[in-house]
């Protein structure tokens, strides 16, 4: 039978008492409800047995693309095979890919790993990859995710000039695609296939000067020739001695410092790797620390034991450090950060200790088993030890007073 229907007999259908049928032809027909609603509906048959295939509503459906429906659907009876049976898988599989996008799969991850990592570490690669990937494959099966697709993502990022970016993102996406294959969503990780695919920059490392150019540093810092706040001298001296992050330095609060087992427990929550972290003091660190509390106590509503020199109830800026270390004269010389490179470097060199006990006082994170072992003991002790040997090495350096320069000469 010819088509027979008109997209303005569709349009003009009323509604009645009971529900009624416009025939078009070849089992399709509109189906007018008593509210007014409209249903494209295929009647065929299957195996012998009358069956009914729902085609859409219309007018979000409009008569051309019923009719394309029905044809569809005639071609997969022409090849024995079920439409209604077809419709169902397809929903089935669209149901399962929801949850297997590469963007379902990556929130799982980022979930799985929350709980270890510091709330800001968890923050960067949450916006980095909602900012660089999921726009562009974050709704794609990631089991239908190739090394092309992703290459081309990634090759965008490289155009930016985001060297480190686009690399730093490729691992991530590989621990994403790993983590899908674990959990049976995935089946390759293509982060692999594309080893040296991309550009690469060599890594600028924060700036450190090394244990020769000390002596100058402390001594024009003790000198105070910059004229800095006594507070941020102590914060400057107090990273050296203790070279932990900055952040975990001006975030640090008072209920932290046991002054009676002159030790600095930093919680979890403050490292970057959510672990608790454990720094001994020397009686250097001590004496300053005394210093910086009887400066401050009259902060009563303060809780840091770097309250901002501006706003007492908020705690030191970053910049405060990194600014003060430019008026020394060492700008693009060295950084807050920097001092752990120093340490680490100084103390295995010329103080004798071993790579694992530097490193577990830098609170790194634990690679192998054996280093994870040693992460399990903390070498307490024997680090106990190692931070006062620093800070009177430190002393040392500082009484060679014949290797100042004059601050004004510093370029």
């Amino acid at each position: 039978m010819a088509n027979s229907l008109t997209n303005t007999e569709c349009q003009k259908a009323k509604p009645r008492a009971a529900k009624y049928r416009l025939f078009d032809g070849r089992g399709l027909y509109l189906e007018v409800m008593p509210n007014g609603s409209k249903y494209w509906r295929l009647k065929y048959y299957y195996l012998k047995k009358e069956r009914l295939l729902a085609l859409g509503i219309y007018p979000s459906v409009g008569l051309a693309e019923a009719r394309k429906k029905r044809d569809d659907a005639k071609k997969l009876l022409a090849e024995g095979i079920d439409p209604s049976e077809d419709k169902k898988q397809k929903e089935r599989k669209a149901v399962i890919n929801a949850g297997n996008t590469f963007e379902a799969v990556c929130k799982e991850w980022l979930e799985l790993n929350k709980e270890r990592w510091s709330g800001t570490y968890y923050d960067n690669i949450s916006k980095r990859l909602e900012l660089n990937v999921l726009p562009h494959i974050g709704n794609r099966p990631i089991a239908n995710i190739d090394a092309p697709e992703l290459l081309l993502m990634l090759k965008k990022i490289e155009k930016r000039g985001a060297y480190y970016l686009s690399n730093r993102i490729k691992q991530e996406c590989g621990q994403i695609f790993r983590y899908g294959i674990a959990t049976g969503r995935g089946t390759r990780d293509h982060a692999a296939d594309l080893k040296g695919a991309l550009k690469t920059k060599t890594t600028e490392h924060f700036a450190a000067i090394d244990h020769k150019e000390l002596p100058n540093f402390l001594n024009i810092l003790r000198r105070n020739d910059a004229r800095l706040y006594a507070r941020t001298k102590r914060g400057i001296e107090l990273l050296m001695l203790t070279f932990v992050r900055t952040n975990e330095l001006i975030k640090a609060t008072w209920v932290e410092i046991d002054f009676d087992n002159k030790v600095w427990e930093i919680p979890a929550e403050r490292m970057k790797m959510k672990k608790p972290h454990i720094v001994p003091l020397s009686e250097q660190a001590i004496l300053l620390l005394k210093a910086q509390k009887e400066e401050t106590e009259s902060f009563k509503t303060s809780p840091w034991v770097f309250p901002s020199q501006i706003k007492p109830r908020e705690h030191m800026s970053n910049a405060t450090i990194l600014n003060a270390i430019k008026r020394l004269g060492f700008n693009g010389k060295m950084t807050g950060h920097g001092f752990r490179a120093l340490a680490m470097t100084t103390i295995k060199e010329k103080l004798g200790y071993r790579h694992e006990v530097v490193d577990r006082q830098l609170a790194h994170a634990a690679g192998s088993m054996v280093d994870r072992a040693y992460d399990r003991a903390q070498f307490l002790d024997e680090r106990t030890v190692m931070m006062q040997r620093w800070a009177d090495y430190i002393d040392q350096l500082a009484a060679q007073k014949d290797k100042v320069v004059d601050l004004q000469k510093v370029v």
